[in-house]
């Protein structure tokens, strides 16, 4: 990346800070390519702080003209619209993924409002602060078509999907993370939007071991597939997804629905559709669910593919 392209990132937050509503939001997706130069680039919006990302080394002049043009985003009446309170680096490329504050005070532990929902965030100790922004749209879709469901929610994280699926009228959430600790900030989201917790099930095991486990609290009306792309030692896309897909049948009622998702640019929604055709065939393609226009990409099959099937009666 270069400085002389830094105009078009201050233009496009600027365009974007306008607009955006009051809640937590991607201002600017250099990933998405559609900013030669900038692609290593990323501004959020959240509880009236910028939080930017830069995702590879770049030199002290670089650094130097984002900061002077953050900077001069704080000292115009926009900011002071907007109430801003702070605008924070983080240098993703280094080892702790460590922060820099370029002006005000950083607020660590924000609840942000994304459509309604409530989420704990916790900013600076990780790479992520526990919400992927580019998933709105699918959590959206799950509050929507929850109603009196029982949902499975595999590889759960901090529960978002599990948070929007209450909110929406679901009559049981199963959440499943090895990460205990990231189950436990799912409590705190269930806890901040007012749920019961006696209709929110926790199970910190490794999903693969746990089959029965899972099968016992089910059977699901609706189950959400959101795992990374990649997880030492516990999972690898192109070899564990067709594990997860064959097990579906009977996990589900004979009248269900999965919304399976991957965020690896190797690979295309026909990876997902060809692979429950094999392992699941009864579930059958609806639709791709639409990303957030602030994430939109110069090659939709590289960005996140959220994918719709059913089962056939």
């Amino acid at each position: 990346m270069h400085k002389d392209n830094l105009l078009e990132f201050f233009e496009e937050v600027t365009s974007q800070l306008t607009l955006a509503p009051n809640e937590v939001r991607r201002l600017f997706h250099g990933r998405g390519k559609r900013w030669p130069g900038l692609e290593q680039l990323t501004c959020d919006w959240v509880n009236n702080q910028l939080l930017v990302n830069v995702f590879k080394e770049v030199d002290e002049s670089f650094i130097n003209a984002l900061t002077d043009g953050l900077e001069q985003i704080v000292n115009s009446e926009l900011w002071q619209a907007k109430a801003g309170q702070c605008v924070a680096i983080q240098h993703r490329y280094l080892d702790g993924a460590p922060m820099s504050v370029v002006w005000g005070e950083l607020d660590t532990r924000p609840v942000v409002m994304e459509s309604g929902c409530k989420y704990q965030l916790d900013i600076g100790r990780n790479q992520n602060f526990g919400l992927f922004l580019d998933m709105r749209l699918g959590r959206d879709w799950v509050k929507a078509n929850a109603e009196g469901k029982r949902v499975l929610n595999l590889f759960a994280y901090t529960c978002g999907f599990s948070v929007a699926a209450m909110e929406g009228g679901a009559t049981q959430v199963v959440n499943v993370d090895m990460a205990r600790s990231s189950l436990n900030k799912g409590r705190e989201n269930h806890r901040a939007n007012g749920h019961d917790l006696s209709n929110v099930t926790f199970l910190g095991y490794d999903i693969f071991k746990s089959w029965g486990k899972i099968k016992k609290c089910g059977p699901y009306e609706l189950v959400i597939i959101d795992p990374p792309s990649f997880q030492k030692g516990s999972f690898a896309l192109t070899k564990d997804y067709k594990k997860i897909l064959r097990r579906l049948p009977e996990l589900m009622t004979e009248s269900g629905e999965v919304i399976a998702c991957v965020n690896s640019p190797v690979v295309t929604p026909d990876f997902l559709i060809d692979g429950m055709k094999e392992e699941a065939p009864g579930l059958q393609f609806v639709e791709r669910l639409d990303n957030p226009p602030e994430f939109a990409d110069i090659d939709p099959d590289a960005s996140l593919k959220v994918l719709l099937f059913r089962t056939t009666n």
